[in-house]
């Protein structure tokens, strides 16, 4: 599961929202006694995400320099903000501050991003010597208070007193992935990236000044040399710490250290990472002796971070069988297999429950239980509970503070209840994992076991009706609408658009439709993947009316787009360009397309997804607008062609995207060259697909496989699809029925289009597959299915929350349903409707030309020859 996402559900119950929406009944967060002050007179004052900014806007301020960050705790910061206020505002030192203690919480949490935590003032001096002084003063002010510490920068003094050089303005450039990221100027005078990790990292153009010298050799002189155990690696890290595999040097013994920084990682209830750390450690030694927990070994302290050590367990955490043993990961799953699944996991249960019971015994609630905190033997049938940071005294238990969203209880539950609501979830979650959609609606618990009692018919009916009555308790009845994926289209588009519809916010600035976290970091939910232009995209293509307003949206926000937001096809402002051109808005279209070329768009990745790939396939699009458009996607092509092979295989970011604009660039110019160009990428990402247990060939990303059709072998295969249609070849057509099975397994962790099973139904039904093949996966959306204001809906990625999105929620499975009726993605063609001949074009006439040797494909090559074609 990504911990990202768990602090985008606080602030509501359908949907992700960024924290610093979050609001008390009474209608506001409460804000320290500094963020309630009226700006002094000529100051601005401007927020911005959990920042409150104050600028004297009286002198000239670098773009860059040395910035000072002081940390603070909840109980300290009020009085720091106090301090700082009044410390900048006679000096004319623009400052900025977390406002209040909520959001303060939230970004010292304990999944928390490591590299922003603890930072809650910033300060911008002007210069070096101003630097010193600001040090210097300050110290005196706050030294001695306590502070998370600040890994990205450099600790002065023992305070909370942090420096680093970066930004102090916000300012992209084209990172080494192809994305548009933070930018600083090197010594050249050349935007680089402002890195951010949570490591003090001096950029090497700079030189530290020799009054700081002494503060990093006190941080270089800390180490855990002297320990009597060996850290080997790095197991897990979160904001509160790590968890790290080691050796007891003295016996040459596994062990297990974890790690607790002070002051960060904080619950809900408060506690920090030492305090959780404090409770496991009692936790263990009460539990000493039953053999359902690690052994205790040892507790010690280095430079304020408190380190537990543990019993190395042997064995594998039980959320990993799922992929090792799970039956549904089949096409057609075997009986038998079925018949033994069932019958190891209800063993696995029983030995759960009996150490539930044991640990229940000794007077402790777990508070925690979920199948990554429990250890499965190597015999695999043997069972321990881990991570006992949570354990509780029943008298003390006053609720959860930290617990995985998909066995998190309602606050009706107390103690025991606790663990017994938790347990019911794993009945169903072995299962049918899919327990996170209760943290949207407990009443999906039925129709889950529903759905688990006809995949598997040996468990027994009560096991599953009493989890059921467990989790929803008395007054949640299921809330799912009657209406099936399959059926009526008219009437499935309808409540799919009327749901998309609902949820949209035109009032709000930052996004227009509901989706995935990662629209409040590409420039306000703009693009095609998670902004309005992907949903208004699904929209026109599946034949729903004209969402008049959103368009209006749409349009305002892009007149300028907001600053930093990205240029390619899914991700930014090409794509915006790409739909407000379908949508009839051309001119705003062709004025975005100028912004993306004003920018350094020749150093994007390769990629289709942020890259230039979709970028060149864009431009190649509104060539019909402006001719010379052309020339430039054939640039594009010539870059990205220069840049393969990439690290990774797919549709959105491997090396087929590019083959894709090959192919379209094909067809634009007739150049054959470009036919070789698309496969020799495409036999790229076929090099690196594997055959799975289920003999589908997928795409392998060494700690797992992916068969779908945004990083998997089905996006392959769409594109494959396009160049088998103008030239044949046998290894392609080969691979292409091999990926087949991909698209028709049983499970899917995820509804979404590019990553989860409505992905395979757009596949499905583009490539003609037997009827009864796409009627099963269309079939299958409906597991996943949720209410939203009486209309149809379906959760995004990690279903912690619905989404409305193209790449991962409602709108993606109303254009994958839509398929069947001649849907299609941006520059993939729906080849099912062009044969029988719908609103969509058939393509050119295959080809029958001889593969041109590789080292004839070079980018000059392709490009005179595209010149030629021209002529």
């Amino acid at each position: 599961m990504d911990k990202r996402y768990e602090v985008f559900c606080l602030a509501d119950r359908y949907f992700y929202e960024t924290p610093d929406r979050i609001t008390s009944r009474a209608g506001s967060v409460p804000l320290y006694e500094a963020a309630r002050r009226p700006a002094p007179e000529g100051w601005r004052r401007e927020s911005a995400g959990d920042w409150l900014h104050l600028d004297p806007g009286t002198r000239d301020r670098p773009r860059q320099g040395w910035k000072v960050h002081v940390s603070a705790c909840l109980d300290n910061a009020e009085k720091t903000a106090a301090v700082v206020w009044d410390y900048c505002v006679p000096r004319g030192l623009p400052f900025k501050f977390v406002p209040g203690p909520h959001a303060l919480h939230l970004r010292n949490s304990k999944y928390a991003q490591r590299g922003s935590s603890g930072k809650f003032v910033t300060v911008y001096p002007k210069d070096e010597a101003e630097l010193a002084a600001v040090l210097r003063d300050l110290d005196e002010l706050l030294g001695g208070r306590p502070g998370p510490y600040i890994l990205t920068d450099l600790r002065y003094a023992d305070g909370p007193l942090y420096v680093r050089y970066g930004a102090f303005v916000q300012r992209h450039c084209v990172g080494e992935g192809g994305r548009l990221v933070p930018a600083i100027e090197n010594a050249e005078g050349a935007l680089v990236p402002d890195r951010r990790e949570p490591v003090f990292r001096l950029p090497e153009w700079v030189e530290l000044p020799a009054f700081l010298r002494p503060h990093l050799d006190a941080r270089n002189a800390s180490t855990v040399t002297g320990l009597p155990y060996r850290i080997e690696k790095a197991l897990h890290f979160s904001n509160g710490g790590g968890v790290y595999a080691g050796t007891d040097t003295r016996t040459g013994e596994q062990v297990v250290l974890k790690e607790a920084r002070p002051h960060a990682g904080l619950a809900a209830d408060g506690a920090d990472a030492v305090s959780r750390l404090e409770r496991e450690r009692a936790a263990l030694e009460r539990l000493g002796g039953l053999g359902v927990a690690p052994g205790l070994r040892d507790w010690f302290e280095v430079d304020g971070h408190r380190f537990l050590v543990m019993d190395h367990l042997p064995g594998t955490t039980l959320n990993s069988f799922f992929a090792r043993r799970h039956p549904l990961l089949a096409v057609e799953p075997d009986p038998g297999a079925v018949a033994d699944y069932t019958r190891w996991a209800l063993g696995i249960l029983r030995e759960v429950e009996r150490a539930v019971d044991a640990v229940h015994g000794r007077g402790l609630v777990f508070n925690d239980l979920h199948m990554f905190n429990i250890m499965v033997g190597e015999d695999e049938r043997t069972v321990r509970l881990l991570d006992f940071e949570a354990a509780t005294p029943v008298e003390e238990h006053r609720g959860q503070a930290i617990a995985h969203p998909g066995f998190l209880a309602p606050a009706d539950r107390s103690g025991f209840e606790v663990d017994h609501y938790a347990l019911a979830c794993m009945k169903i979650a072995l299962f049918v994992p899919m327990t996170t959609l209760l943290a949207v609606d407990r009443g999906k618990a039925a129709h889950l076991a529903e759905i688990a009692r006809a995949q598997f018919p040996d468990v027994p009916g009560e096991f599953l009706d009493e989890a059921v009555r467990v989790i929803e308790g008395p007054d949640a009845p299921s809330r799912i609408p009657a209406e099936p994926a399959a059926g009526d289209w008219p009437r499935i588009r309808d409540a799919l658009a009327a749901a998309v519809l609902a949820s949209a916010t035109p009032e709000r600035q930052d996004r227009l439709y509901p989706g995935d976290i990662a629209q409040f970091a590409d420039g306000g939910g703009l693009g095609l993947a998670h902004g309005a232009a992907g949903v208004l995209y699904a929209l026109a293509e599946t034949g729903c009316p004209r969402h008049e307003e959103g368009e209006r949206w749409l349009l305002e926000r892009t007149e300028p787009p907001p600053d930093g937001t990205p240029l390619g096809l899914y991700d930014g402002l090409a794509g915006v360009a790409y739909v407000l051109d379908k949508l009839g808005h051309t001119e705003r279209a062709l004025d975005l397309t100028g912004r993306v070329l004003g920018e350094n768009w020749r150093r994007l990745a390769p990629d289709l997804h942020g890259g230039l790939a979709g970028l060149g396939l864009v431009l190649d699009r509104l060539a019909v607008h402006r001719p010379a458009l052309r020339e430039l996607a054939l640039e594009a092509a010539d870059i990205a062609a220069a840049r393969l092979p990439v690290p990774r295989a797919g549709l959105l970011r491997g090396s087929s995207g590019p083959a894709l604009l090959f192919l379209r660039l094909y067809e634009s110019t007739r150049d054959p060259a470009f036919l070789d160009r698309a496969a020799a990428a495409l036999r790229a990402d076929l090099a690196r697909c594997v055959t799975d247990a289920s003999g589908a060939l997928v795409v392998d990303e060494g700690v797992r496989t992916m068969p779908y059709l945004g990083a998997g072998s089905v996006g392959i295969a769409a594109v494959l699809d396009e160049y088998l249609v103008h030239r044949a070849d046998e290894e392609f057509a080969r691979a292409r029925a091999a990926v087949a099975p991909a698209a028709r397994l049983r499970y899917y962790a995820q509804p979404g289009l590019f990553n989860g099973r409505a992905g395979m139904v757009w596949h499905l039904a583009r490539s003609g597959a037997p009827a009864e093949q796409l009627a099963a996966q269309t079939a299958g959306l409906d597991w996943y299915a949720m209410a939203y204001e009486g209309h149809r809906a379906f959760p995004g990625d990690q279903m912690l929350r619905l989404s409305m999105d193209l790449a991962t929620g409602t709108a993606g499975c109303l254009l994958a349903l839509g398929a069947a009726q001649g849907a299609s993605l941006p520059f993939l063609p729906n080849r099912r409707a062009a044969c029988g001949g719908s609103r969509t074009a058939a393509p050119p006439p295959p080809v029958e030309a001889a593969p041109t040797p590789l080292a004839e494909a070079a980018p000059q090559t392709a490009r005179t020859r595209a010149e030629q074609a021209r002529a």
